[in-house]
């Protein structure tokens, strides 16, 4: 069988984190830090990551309602597990429902830890896809003591780290060394790495990244939550992307333009329904978080985008801006053509255009011009489009 390129995130919440105190607050991976709850800024990490494609979140049988209320539908390609009695048993469950289809490379990672950057993920799975185990890791720079009966022992911190997640390592060889530590009964280890070294599996350390700190305590969750409001309170995070797109004129009977049919004495020629103003909008939406464009995601070479309305591609370009925390601000479409006639059919398509992008009607402007009997639009042979959107992302601009 041919090795998998793809990669999977298993992702362990089904803890109840005691430590964090206050428990009528709820597990912590539920709880708020900048306004939105823990796992939900675990996930977008991962999910906004373009080499990953699946993820799978363990999660405790009593807690399917927090989860939907934290995660709603903002995420694709996450599945949900329930967890079991421990964490080892947990990443065991999530593991085995990868199995039907495997992947080359599984990362695994706590839950709380909202803070793993894309150059962090890029770096264990550089190292993972080498068919070694990659556990980033930080040096341990507190001098450390050990009691003993005659006293404290001072401990040589040289050759100490502190493990981080994500763990990453082949897929294959993980998920076996997970079924012989369970048939073992082998329930002690504390991480992934320590059941890949049981197994055999080498392990090799990548630099860990002080930021990616685990939310354990009261105070982890406090200096989290002013971690991000601090962020939010300097230069926000405002993108601008644009997109244009071209389609030539065929034989036919109506035009969709901006998710609106509209009668003509010719159509669009295209893959989907040409829709020349929404492929601009949805590569204007995907600029603004480096997504690729509309080809990446629906490529025309695929048979089951025939024909299909456009309105798809808008949508999934809005899932995947919300996903990384944006906010659609405004968008803004030109239709460039002589005919037909756009003025009549503005209101009905700023509708729509504020249904598929859950925005108000004062948020989307629709404008049309000619291009004065010049080129290919002025010979009547097809219609342009410019599209323009605004999305505000969580955080701040780098310094």
């Amino acid at each position: 069988m041919e090795k998998s390129s793809e990669i999977a995130v298993v992702i362990v919440a089904a803890g109840r984190g005691e430590r964090a105190g206050s428990p009528e607050a709820g597990p912590k991976q539920y709880r708020s830090i900048g306004g939105e709850p823990i796992i939900r800024h675990t996930i977008r990490q991962f999910a906004a990551h373009p080499s990953i494609d699946r993820i799978v979140v363990a999660l405790h049988r009593d807690d399917r309602a927090l989860f939907d209320e934290a995660i709603g539908t903002a995420f694709e390609r996450v599945l949900t597990v329930i967890g079991g009695a421990t964490r080892q048993e947990s990443t065991l469950f999530a593991l085995r429902a990868l199995a039907d289809r495997p992947p080359g490379i599984v990362l695994i990672h706590d839950a709380v830890r909202p803070f793993v950057d894309r150059h962090l993920i890029d770096h264990v799975i550089s190292v993972a896809s080498q068919g070694v185990g990659a556990l980033p890791a930080l040096a341990v720079t507190d001098t450390l003591k050990r009691t003993t009966d005659s006293g404290l022992v001072t401990v040589d911190r040289s050759m100490l780290y502190a493990a981080q997640t994500p763990q990453g390592f082949p897929y294959a060889a993980i998920f076996a060394a997970h079924e012989s530590a369970h048939a073992a009964g082998r329930a002690d280890f504390t991480d992934d790495a320590a059941i890949a070294e049981w197994a055999g599996l080498p392990v090799r350390l990548v630099p860990g990244s002080p930021d990616n700190f685990k939310l354990t305590h009261p105070r982890d969750l406090t200096a989290a939550d002013e971690k991000l409001n601090r962020g939010a309170s300097n230069f926000p995070d405002v993108r601008t992307g644009n997109g244009y797109d071209v389609h030539a004129f065929e034989a036919g009977d109506s035009v969709m333009l901006c998710g609106v049919r509209i009668a003509h004495d010719k159509k669009l020629s295209g893959h989907s329904d040409a829709d020349v103003g929404l492929h601009a909008l949805t590569d204007a939406l995907l600029a603004t978080c480096g997504a690729g464009d509309i080809g990446t995601h629906f490529p025309p070479s695929d048979p089951q985008w025939r024909g299909v309305a456009s309105r798809v591609f808008v949508e999934h370009a809005a899932r995947i801006v919300r996903a990384q925390g944006g906010r659609i601000a405004n968008a803004d479409v030109t239709l460039i053509c002589e005919v037909p006639k756009i003025g009549p059919h503005r209101a009905a398509m700023t509708a729509e255009l504020s249904a598929m992008l859950g925005i108000t009607a004062d948020r989307i402007s629709i404008k049309a011009t000619t291009n004065e009997r010049l080129g290919f639009i002025g010979r009547e042979e097809g219609i342009a489009a410019i599209a323009t959107a605004s999305v505000v992302y969580p955080g701040s601009l780098p310094e």
